[in-house]
C-alpha cells in the first residue's frame, strides 16, 4: 500500500492577506478576495485532501483509519492526532497583537468555556481547542514582525523620547512590564485616544509622504491607523508597537515563538509550522475579540532578545533544520540541484511543499511529479527520494 500521496490544502481568506502571492504560488487566478493562509494538515476546521487510489479523502479521515501505523506508534500514542499544522502566510496588513497559551492553560480554558456553554464559534470565545500553539516561521521574503517586550533600557528610551509617554516612565520603573502593559490596556477609549492622537497627528503625514523607515515604530503605528476601518477610536495595540521589538527577518531566516511571547506579524511572506491548534488571545490591532484580563494572565512580562535562527545544515548538505523546543513539530528547508538526491526515512508523518522549481518524489513504486506550490503527504515508515531536473527549494514539516 502506498505511503506517498499528493496533498491539497485549504486557502484561508482573512482580511489581512494579500491577493497575489498565494494564488501565484498555487497557479490560481488572483481575485479581489485576500488569500492570507494556505493550510496543510488535519485541523478539523480545514483538513487537507489526499489524492488516493480510492479517490479524494480528507487527511484527518485517512489518519484516523489507522492512526498508529500512519503516524507511527510513538507519535500516535503521545498526541493522538497529527501534532502539527503547516501554513504558507502572505501578510499584507498587520495581524492582531497576540499571545498563545501553554498546554496546561489551554486545557483549563477550553474546559472552562465548554462548561459555561459558550459555543465554539462564539465571538467571545477565547479557547477553540485544548492545545498549546507554539510556532516557528521561516521567511520566504523580507519579513517584519513584533516579538516580545523591548529590553529594559530600550523601553525606557522609548518612554523618554515620546512626550506623550513621559508619565508612563514612572509606571514602568515602579511596576515593571506587567504594570505598564496593564495600565495602557485597561485605559478607557477616551484616555487612550487622548494620549495617542497627538502621536498619530505627528507621524501620519510622515508616513503618507514615505519619510518613515520600517525599523521605526512610527511607521507601523501610522500604517495601523491608515489601514484601520475604525477611524473614531485608536486601537490600544498601538502601544504594543512601541513597547515590543520590531524584528526584520531575511529570506531563509527563522523565528520561534513559544507560549506567552506577545507578537504580531507585520508584513511579508513566510512558511509557518505550529502545534495543531487555533488558540489565540488578542491584544489589539483587530476587530476580533479582545479579552484584556485573560490576555494579562498569559503574557510573559519580561524583556526579550529576539533570536533569529539560520537553521542547522545537515550532513547531506541539502537539508537545513530549524530546531525548536516544541515537541509537536520540526521544520526544515531542502535545497537541491540536478546532481542531488535527497533521501529520507520518515519516522512519523511528513508534509512537503515545493516553493521553487519542480521535483520528482519516489517512494516504493509510487512516483509523484510536483511543481511550485504543490504538496505531498508521506506516512510513517516512508523511505523516499527527491530529485529535480534543475534546482528546487522545498519545506518539510514533521515531528522530531
Amino acid at each position: 500500500m502506498s505511503k506517498l500521496f499528493t496533498l491539497t490544502g485549504k486557502i484561508q481568506n482573512y482580511a489581512w492577506g494579500g491577493t497575489q502571492y498565494i494564488p501565484n504560488l498555487l497557479d490560481l487566478e488572483a481575485g479581489e478576495k485576500p488569500c492570507a493562509e494556505y493550510w496543510l494538515g488535519a485541523h478539523i476546521n480545514a483538513p487537507s485532501i489526499l489524492d488516493t487510489v480510492e479517490g479524494e479523502q480528507s487527511l484527518d479521515d485517512y489518519l484516523n483509519l489507522n492512526l498508529s501505523e500512519r503516524l507511527g506508534a510513538d507519535i500516535a500514542k503521545k498526541f493522538g492526532r497529527l501534532p502539527f499544522l503547516f501554513k504558507v502566510l502572505d501578510v499584507s496588513d498587520m495581524l492582531s497583537i497576540q499571545v498563545h497559551p501553554s498546554k496546561i492553560e489551554a486545557e483549563k480554558g477550553f474546559k472552562y468555556e465548554n462548561e459555561k456553554g459558550i459555543p465554539l464559534n462564539a465571538f467571545s470565545r477565547n479557547y477553540k481547542d485544548d492545545n498549546h500553539k507554539p510556532e516557528i516561521m521561516v521567511a520566504l521574503s523580507e519579513f517584519w514582525l513584533l516579538h516580545g517586550f523591548l529590553p529594559k533600557e530600550k523601553l525606557i528610551q522609548v518612554l523618554k523620547s515620546i512626550p506623550e509617554f513621559s508619565n508612563l516612565l514612572s509606571v514602568f520603573n515602579e511596576t515593571g512590564y506587567f504594570g505598564l502593559y496593564k495600565q495602557v490596556m485597561q485605559q478607557s477609549d477616551e484616555e487612550s485616544n487622548a494620549l495617542l492622537q497627538p502621536i498619530i497627528n505627528r507621524i501620519l503625514p510622515l508616513y503618507k509622504t514615505g519619510k518613515l523607515d520600517k525599523s521605526n515604530p512610527d511607521y507601523w503605528a501610522a500604517k495601523a491607523v491608515d489601514t484601520s476601518e475604525n477611524k473614531k477610536s485608536l486601537d490600544k495595540g498601538i502601544y504594543s508597537i512601541y513597547f515590543f521589538n520590531i524584528v526584520k527577518v531575511n529570506k531563509g531566516e527563522a523565528v520561534f515563538q513559544d507560549a506567552g511571547i506577545p507578537h504580531a506579524y507585520l508584513e511579508g511572506q513566510n512558511m509557518e509550522l505550529m502545534a495543531n491548534s487555533d488558540n489565540v488571545l488578542r491584544g489589539g490591532l483587530t476587530p476580533k475579540h479582545v479579552d484584556v484580563p485573560e490576555l494579562l494572565k498569559h503574557v510573559v512580562f519580561e524583556e526579550t532578545e529576539p533570536n533569529i535562527m539560520l537553521g542547522e545544515l545537515q550532513e547531506d548538505g541539502l537539508e537545513r533544520i530549524y530546531k525548536s523546543p516544541a515537541p509537536d513539530f520540526e521544520l526544515s528547508q531542502i535545497s537541491i540541484c540536478s546532481t542531488d538526491k535527497y533521501m529520507s526515512k520518515a519516522k512519523t508523518a511528513q508534509i512537503i511543499i515545493v516553493i521553487e522549481g519542480h521535483v520528482e518524489v519516489s517512494e516504493g513504486k509510487t512516483v509523484l511529479a510536483l511543481g511550485k506550490g504543490q504538496s505531498a503527504f508521506l506516512a510513517a515508515g516512508s523511505a523516499y527520494t527527491v530529485s529535480t531536473p534543475n534546482s528546487a527549494i522545498l519545506y518539510k514539516a514533521t515531528a522530531p
